[in-house]
Parts: structure tokens; sequence; C-alpha cells
């Protein structure tokens, strides 16, 4: 993919909510952790869906059916519908259904969101690799996931069975910290076979066909916490991103990100839907942005002013990733950050 290299956020005069059709939600880390409503999440999403902006709730966890999913935003005081969500096990089953025929068992390592995915689709999710299962499917499970069903897809895959991931998320979020996510089981299943699934979930192409086939979105906006599956399935799909710093982001990833990683928007939180974005200036040898002024020194970054702290993680975006060019800046912005409380 050819693309411009990103050297700075961007800033725009109108609000995101104004500027977009639509919302494409990440929801750990995003819209709530650990079960609980993220701060400011709900007032917010209410004021952008009363602005008419629709709103689509995009995850990478299978674990959970779309309904169970609407019923806890909506519990959480964000109206949803089943329609509004679009999981990876939605993908992963599309993917599989484009290459295996029709009624075909596919063997389930996970939970009941891609088995209800599956027969969606017109495939029939089975248990164990000894019912002749035409493809292995494999999605977070939960933190009760037994050992066993790794066994159960290592059997089927040794005889030739495809297999398939729905993301390969190495890490979730959960109330009590970082879990490991999907992606550190499917590494045990690659480990004791040497095979290679393939993936449906952010940031490959499956999930963002997915998410544009049902929600219609014209001019989407991705909203997320991770710069390797959020920021990059947009990347991926050529459209804009927000990230927001509630989830595993923090202030050194986003300086150090590659072209692929860079937002093309940075807030603290999902208010930041609701508001224009400043513009990030060039300023002599660095970059301003409201009261802060950022530059790329030999060894590290300088950050020097005073304000709003995103205005000046914006100007410090705009001085790394300068620096970095189409790399990784490797400049230190400890110190800088600091000064910003990130």
């Amino acid at each position: 993919m050819s693309q411009t290299v990103r050297t700075r956020p961007e800033g725009i005069d109108r609000a995101l909510s104004e500027a977009y059709d639509t919302a494409l939600l990440d929801l750990d880390g995003v819209v709530y952790a650990g079960g609980h409503a993220i701060a400011y999440a709900v007032d917010s999403l209410g004021t952008a869906r009363a602005g008419g902006m629709r709103l689509a709730y995009v995850t990478n966890n299978a674990l959970r059916t779309p309904d169970t999913v609407a019923a806890h935003l909506t519990e959480l005081g964000i109206p949803t519908e089943e329609s509004d969500v679009i999981t990876s096990a939605q993908a992963v089953a599309r993917l599989i259904s484009e290459q295996v025929p029709q009624g075909a068992r596919v063997l389930v390592i996970g939970g009941e969101g891609l088995r209800v995915a599956l027969r969606e689709r017109g495939l029939e999710p089975v248990e164990s690799a000894e019912d002749e299962p035409v493809a292995v499917v494999q999605g977070y499970g939960g933190p009760d996931l037994a050992w066993g069903r790794f066994a159960e897809a290592c059997y089927a895959i040794a005889r030739g069975v495809p297999w398939f991931a729905s993301n390969t998320d190495l890490t979730i979020p959960s109330a009590r910290g970082i879990a490991p996510g999907n992606g550190a089981a499917v590494e045990v299943v690659r480990i004791a076979t040497g095979a290679e699934p393939q993936v449906a979930g952010k940031p490959l192409p499956p999930m963002h066909r997915e998410t544009i086939l049902r929600t219609g979105a014209e001019r989407p906006l991705v909203v997320g916490d991770r710069l390797d599956t959020d920021i990059e399935g947009a990347f991926n799909g050529e459209v804009d991103s927000l990230l927001v710093l509630t989830g595993v982001t923090d202030g050194a990833q986003l300086l150090a990100a590659p072209p692929e990683h860079r937002p093309t928007y940075v807030d603290a939180d999902l208010r930041g839907m609701l508001t224009g974005q400043p513009e990030v200036v060039e300023a002599g040898e660095g970059f301003r942005c409201g009261g802060w002024t950022a530059t790329a020194g030999g060894e590290r970054l300088e950050l020097e002013g005073e304000g709003e702290a995103m205005d000046g993680l914006r100007a410090l975006c705009a001085a790394a990733w300068t620096a970095a060019g189409d790399g990784a800046c490797e400049l230190d912005g400890g110190k800088a950050l600091a000064r910003l409380g990130l």
C-alpha cells in the first residue's frame, strides 16, 4: 500500500462527531474496562448519537455474542442494538464460509460468540477433531478455557484441516490489569503444530470489510486504544482514526509509532469525539500546539511551554514522527512526557 507518511496529528475545526458519519468504536479500553464504563464514555457517546452520528462497536473479542454485548452496553447507559455490534467472530465466520461448503463442520476453540457467528453463515460448530471438521477456528474463550481445547485444534490441524483465528491480540484489558488474549492462545497452537492460521480480526482487511458491510459507513472514524489493531486497521482500510489514552497505549508508545500506527487524531478519552482537534504547526525547528513547542534534539525530545497536556503530546508526536520519517522514533521522550503527567 502506498500512503503518505503521517508526520503529525491533524487538526480540524469541526467536532469529529459532525465531520464523520459513523464511529467504529473499539470496546475494551475505549468504552469499558473490566465490564465497567470508562469515565466520560456514556455521556460522550450519548451526545454524539444525539447529534446524528451512528455508533458501531467493533471488537476483536470473539467470546461474547453481539446481542450480549448490546445488552451490556445498554445496561451501562449506552442504548445499543444487536446490529450495532461487529465482532471478529463474525469476520472470521464469513472468511471460513467463503472457503468451505455450506453446512460444513467447523471445530470451535473458543466461546459462544464463535458458535453463533458460524451458524449465521450456515456452518455447523463441533467440539472434537473426531467430528470430521473441515476447518478449525480459534477465538478468545475467556480465562477458563480448558487446555485440552488446544489439543483438539492440534489434532485436527495435524490432519491437514485449515486453521482460522478470529484475532491475534496478545493481551486483553481486564478489571485487574492486562491479561493474555487470543493471540497468546494462538501461539500455543502455532508452536505445537508449526502451522499458520488465517486471521480475520483487526488490523487485517477481513474485519474492516465486515464492518463496512454491516454498517454501510461512508465516512467512518475508527476510535480505539491500540496502535497495532485499531490504528493499524484504520491505516490498512485507509480511513481516519482517533486514539484515546484510556486503554493499553501510553505516551511513549505513541511517540515511537511507525507510520502504520500513527493515528489521525489523539485525545485523552471519548470527549475528543465532541470537539475539533487543534492544529499542530511548524515553529522554527520544532512544532507548536496550543501553548507547547516540541523539538527533536540529538538524543531526546524537548518540550517547552505550558497548557493542556494533550496539546503537548500532539506537539511531541509531530517532533517524534517527523524525526522518525518512515521508521520508529528512538529519541527519549520520558522527561517531556513527565512534564505532561503522561
